[in-house]
């Protein structure tokens, strides 16, 4: 890996299941083996991230039901009040959490203060959806001169808009984006 980590910050995009039984949302789906492996890589990074005191920080959908216009073309989902970071993750209490209402952690969020007073300017990424809000959140880190890294088997795309390959390849080609897996992450920070 060729990003120099000293001044970075994980940003976990929407690992975040509904806490409500029942509830029809995307983000809770009976477990794939491939949702599966993705959920696990996410918590092995953020335990990564703990371990070489790497500040986490989860920027969760909140959203205001009957208000979003988000939920218009994706039906109920990240309801304010009703989500549950992955049950697999082992959030501590130093990591921060920080609500989103549009695909991007950056848009009408206090993300950018944050990174500011903790003086990263590289951002590590995962989460999902790959395709939808990693790649805004993406996007708006390269207009704010952002150095990031993508951990390509900590994201996953699975509201079909395009393709996991299509994303990954974007993030490299469109803003410079860092491409690694975990265990590449892992032999960097060891």
């Amino acid at each position: 890996m060729d990003t120099d980590l000293d001044y970075s910050v994980l940003i976990v995009v929407d690992a975040i299941d509904s806490a409500t039984e029942g509830e029809d949302t995307v983000y809770n789906n009976e477990l794939s083996p491939e949702m599966a492996a993705f959920r696990a890589n996410v918590a092995e990074v953020v335990e990564l991230a703990h371990e070489n005191e790497i500040p986490v920080i989860f920027c969760n959908d909140a959203h205001i039901e009957g208000l979003d216009q988000e939920l218009e073309l994706w039906g109920p989902h990240g309801i304010k009040g009703r989500t549950r970071i992955f049950p697999e993750i082992e959030v501590e209490d130093c990591d921060l959490i920080i609500p989103k209402r549009r695909y991007s952690a950056f848009f009408q969020t206090d993300l950018e203060l944050t990174l500011s007073e903790i003086g990263a300017d590289t951002l590590i990424v995962v989460g999902c959806d790959t395709n939808v809000c990693v790649l805004h959140t993406l996007a708006d880190a390269f207009y704010r001169n952002f150095k990031t890294v993508v951990v390509e088997d900590a994201t996953i795309t699975f509201l079909g808009v395009g393709t996991q390959e299509g994303a990954i390849d974007m993030f490299g080609k469109c803003y410079g984006s860092e491409i690694v897996s975990v265990e590449e992450l892992k032999s960097t920070l060891a």
